[in-house]
């Protein structure tokens, strides 16, 4: 058993199988020099200087379950001809069973040189420390992109006292995961908090005359003082590996990544994929998914197959959740943009909206509302009328 790529989801499917019984050799492959640890704390906590360390598994877990850790080895090609992985070394790796959970990277920002002082982008635990040690140093920061990398990041800089402004072209952070109603509410939280936001308006520059970020300037021709600038414009899926290997990728309207079938199952033979590089069929039509416990699920289902399951899959109602200042933002469903909001509950900061579609729920977003979210689960697990909830 080969799995590449070693986070939450190559972790998980080794766990997964460990626990169910499997006992033949399992090597997890992770370009990265880190065991496998959690990346969500990396704009939260990891940034605000809480927690330094991350990982998944304590250190003994490995030895205890019989799992090889190859770190700091990038894969360069798979043959799925000869059932071979081969490394940035050279080296060749053979398999009966494939996992490729291989993740994302960040998107950079257009035209920008490789190397800025100051730039940063936030995909690995080395990333966030880098962007940790300057915070000291700096007065005033920009951060591209209101989404919930960004708008954690922003957050998150604030909280460590510097100036942060908060760059968006869409109307509200938010907006095209939330909708605008629940990005403005959103976006209330932002600015109450001091962050200077500034949507519906783009970056044209980033202005950085002697290698070093000075400044950003925006669309409307606003320049705006950066010592830091962290760029969160979005994410591609890794699969550059795989060019020549025969294994089907996505096509990008469906969000890219590697095609699977309802189980995982890539068009390789014994190869799966998992994680937010994983393109999963979900009612017949493809879907790639970046939340935290869609990858512990797809784990789970993944084990469940090589270790010979029926191909029988539960589909969970999909969660996820995002920190900001002292309120945790959860979305428990599949909401749309389109969707229909019922703001529900609102005290001026925390709040609690329904969503819905032909009068049915479809998610339900709350901030601060912890409870309330959660007790609806069972109210999106079958067709509900909203109207039932109100």
């Amino acid at each position: 058993m080969v799995i590449v790529g070693a986070g939450l989801g190559g972790i998980r499917v080794a766990e997964n199988l460990r626990n169910n019984g499997y006992t033949d050799p399992i090597t997890l492959v992770g370009a990265e020099t880190h065991p496998p640890y959690d990346r969500p704390p990396l704009s939260k906590s990891v940034l605000l200087g809480k927690d330094d360390r991350v990982d998944l598994k304590p250190a003994e877990f490995y030895d205890e379950a019989g799992i090889t850790l190859r770190l700091g080895s990038e894969v360069t090609a798979v043959s799925p001809s000869d059932k071979t992985i081969t490394l940035a070394s050279g080296e060749s790796i053979a398999y009966d069973h494939l996992v490729l959970a291989t993740g994302l990277e960040p998107r950079p920002f257009p035209g920008l040189a490789d190397r800025v002082e100051g730039v940063h982008m936030i995909r690995t635990y080395d990333d966030a420390v880098a962007l940790r040690e300057q915070i000291d140093s700096a007065t005033d920061a920009v951060v591209i992109g209101a989404g919930f990398i960004g708008c954690e990041v922003a957050a998150s800089l604030t909280a460590r006292g510097l100036k942060v402004a908060l760059v968006e072209p869409a109307p509200t952070p938010l907006a095209l995961a939330l909708g605008e109603e629940i990005g403005a509410l959103v976006a209330r939280l932002h600015t109450d908090n001091g962050v200077d936001l500034r949507t519906g308006v783009g970056v044209a520059e980033i202005v950085a005359p002697d290698g070093a970020v000075r400044a950003v300037t925006l669309d409307d021709g606003t320049e705006l003082p950066a010592d830091i600038v962290v760029v969160g414009i979005g994410s591609i899926p890794v699969t550059g590996f795989l060019e020549g290997s025969g294994i089907e990728l996505a096509d990008r309207a469906h969000g890219g990544g590697i095609a699977c079938d309802a189980t995982g199952r890539t068009s390789a033979a014994d190869v799966y994929a998992v994680g937010d590089v994983a393109n999963w069929l979900e009612d017949d039509t493809p879907r790639r998914v970046e939340h935290w416990n869609h990858t512990v699920d797809q784990a789970s289902v993944v084990a469940h197959q090589i270790i010979g399951g029926d191909d029988a899959v539960v589909s969970a109602v999909p969660y996820f959740w995002s920190d900001q200042f002292d309120l945790k933002i959860q979305v428990l469903g599949a909401p749309r943009p389109d969707d229909e909001v019922h703001v529900v509950d609102d005290d001026g900061k925390k709040f609690l909206a329904y969503y819905s579609r032909d009068g049915i729920l479809t998610a339900v977003v709350g901030a601060g509302k912890v409870g309330a979210v959660m007790r609806t689960r069972p109210k999106l697990q079958t067709p509900t009328p909203v109207a039932d909830l109100r």
